[in-house]
């Protein structure tokens, strides 16, 4: 009897798709960078200390509001210190009384005697500190402390703020780090100072708004003027970290679809 020769029948597994899973890891790890760069991107924008409104006219007075977010998920802000620059000393620093928050103005000696109505003063405000009494500034909240300032110096364009925020589970951030000058360029340090930069009067003269002696006149004119520009400013400080926020959970939930994604695929590509 002749033998016959076996029959190789064509294999019927399915025709598998090299590039497609080099393309659903790729998506995954896209998403998950898109989270990270938002992230990046909105955490500064929102976080840190600052003064609103951010600019005020050389030699004279006006009031500024400290805006102090919490940055952190798990503990209150219960301290926040603001040091005025010794090498351009203020006559006169004046809080604003916040309720649930003590506060307290302390005065330093001075290089040079300062003059301000007729008087030299050999002792001037050189530090405020603000200490909760009724919890604090908690996560996911901003507390903004109103302060009078002034005399405001002609020789200088800019008042550099360095902050110090300390938290309830005694966690201090240092905001100190001096920013780049505008105009100048450069990056924005981790940690930067608050900074109010100082612009030429508008007309010509002394600086206006109302001064610790509480002037009326022209000088509440002016202080009408400021107060409208400091809403305007936080409003718009306000519309920032919002903007910031949004970018941040866009790219959240960019980052999750992807990593979602390839999850999926791959799971129905092993089934």
């Amino acid at each position: 009897m002749q033998s016959q020769t076996p029959v190789t029948k064509p294999s019927t597994v399915p025709f598998a798709v090299p590039f497609a899973v080099p393309s659903v890891r790729r998506l995954a790890a896209a998403g998950a960078v898109a989270a990270a760069l938002a992230l990046a991107a909105a955490g500064p924008a929102a976080a840190h200390i600052s003064v609103n409104p951010g600019e005020a006219e050389q030699g004279g007075y006006t009031t500024i509001d400290v805006k102090v977010p919490n940055e952190r998920d798990d503990a209150s802000t219960v301290k926040v210190e603001v040091t005025f620059p010794a090498d351009h000393p203020l006559a006169s620093v004046m809080p604003q009384p916040v309720p649930g928050w003590e506060v307290k103005v302390t005065k330093a000696e001075p290089a040079e005697p300062v003059e301000a109505h007729g008087r030299k003063l050999t002792e001037v405000p050189s530090k405020i500190t603000w200490t909760e009494t009724g919890g604090g500034i908690e996560p996911g909240t901003f507390q903004q402390f109103p302060v009078s300032v002034g005399k405001l110096p002609e020789d200088t364009d800019r008042l550099v703020l360095k902050a110090v925020q300390t938290y309830g589970n005694d966690e201090v951030v240092r905001w100190i780090e001096e920013p780049p000058a505008e105009g100048e360029g450069g990056e924005e340090p981790e940690h930067p100072a608050p900074v109010l930069n100082l612009v030429p009067p508008s007309g010509g003269g002394h600086g206006g708004d109302t001064d610790a002696g509480g002037e009326t006149g022209t000088d509440q004119a002016a202080a009408d003027t400021e107060t409208a520009a400091q809403g305007e400013a936080g409003g718009a400080a306000d519309a920032s970290d919002t903007t910031a926020r949004v970018l941040a959970v866009t790219g959240i939930a960019v980052g999750a679809a992807g990593v979602a994604f390839g999850v999926l695929a791959g799971r129905r590509r092993t089934s």
